[in-house]
């Protein structure tokens, strides 16, 4: 794609997005939905080949019936109370059926089965903007109604996106698959904790979009797409092999790495909240996802694999990908637990 053609759709996708987090008014937010759907399209098909084809097709008819979903919700809600603000009390009906439409949006279960097929069609650029960028504008919507969303429904769809997201990855061996399958299963993590606490949502995705913009980012220096080409990193690069252990480590959420403040706050608050049975459960399908993370971190820095290589010389050419930012996104991907009682504060 030519740079300013590239340019032009990616400040569509993102003035739509802006479009829906700034907008106070239904039918305002919906069209910055739309903008951002219509622009993702050509930089899901940047890399044009049949599989991109799919995955953009797929994505369309998701993104459309979510839309659709929307604006039905958005309609009922306007005849229930005339009138189009989004942070007056909405109508039952209308709140469930925006709320559906919201986590056909992110890829919460049970609507999460494009996110996998999607991701794994694309190349991982275009993977990397939809798994991150992508979560804001519907996260934020739904962190706005979150007052009148039915939290039964909600916490049912948290509970089914953890058990999917640490279940879907297990026997993964394509990378941005696995990466999908962790997003699904943070989305649960959020939307388990948005009606109780709607600010440490926030905090989970902050932390959760620059986990995976560190990892994608990674990825793409190494053009890595599956296990078997993270494992001969270390033969080229071994101080990438010691960044993505510990990235890995991080997205699984273990102490004292960035990934454990969220899931920290969040059991904390939902005992705060007398639930014993949910946070259980999500830690207990924490290890789920730690299982395919500590999988990947084998394959790439515990290991040795047989390399064709014996020469003691560097004989790959370099990489040319100058991944900007990537040194701060990895320390703050890793290194925040010390700032845990500031964001402690947001309670």
């Amino acid at each position: 794609m030519k740079p300013p053609i590239f340019i032009i759709i990616m400040s569509t996708v993102i003035s739509g997005t802006m479009i829906v987090l700034t907008s106070s008014h239904w039918m305002l937010t919906w069209i910055g939905f739309e903008m951002n759907m219509l622009a993702m399209i050509p930089i899901l098909m940047k890399k044009f080949n049949p599989r991109a084809m799919e995955a953009s097709t797929k994505y369309f008819l998701m993104q459309a019936t979510a839309s659709m979903l929307l604006m039905m919700g958005i309609t009922i809600n306007l005849l229930h109370s005339g009138q189009w603000t989004i942070l007056n009390n909405l109508n039952p009906t209308a709140s469930t059926l925006m709320t559906i439409a919201l986590a056909m949006k992110l890829g919460l279960a049970p609507f999460h089965f494009w996110v996998p097929e999607v991701t794994q069609g694309i190349s991982l650029s275009s993977g990397m903007i939809l798994l991150t960028w992508q979560k804001i504008a519907p996260l934020s919507v739904l962190y706005q109604i979150s007052p009148s969303i039915n939290p039964n429904l909600l916490l049912l769809m948290a509970m089914l996106s953890v058990l999917v997201g640490g279940w879907g990855g297990l026997n993964q061996t394509q990378l941005r698959k696995i990466l999908a399958y962790s997003s699904i299963a943070h989305m649960g993590w959020m939307s388990a904790i948005l009606i109780y606490n709607p600010t440490m949502m926030i905090l989970n995705l902050i932390i959760y979009i620059m986990m995976t913009l560190s990892t994608f980012m990674l990825f793409m220096h190494n053009s890595a797409t599956t296990t078997l080409t993270l494992s001969q990193t270390w033969n080229k690069m071994p101080l990438i092999t010691s960044l993505i252990l510990m990235l890995m480590l991080s997205l699984g959420g273990l102490p004292p790495l960035s990934g454990f403040i969220p899931k920290w706050m969040i059991i904390q608050e939902l005992t705060k909240n007398e639930m014993i049975i949910m946070p259980t459960f999500l830690a207990i399908t924490a290890l789920l996802n730690l299982y395919f993370y500590m999988r990947l971190t084998y394959a790439t820095a515990l290991t040795m694999f047989p390399s064709t290589n014996n020469m003691k010389m560097k004989w790959q050419f370099e990489s040319t990908k100058k991944m900007i930012l990537l040194p701060p996104l990895i320390v703050m991907s890793t290194m925040l637990i010390p700032l845990a009682p500031m964001f402690s504060i947001l309670e």
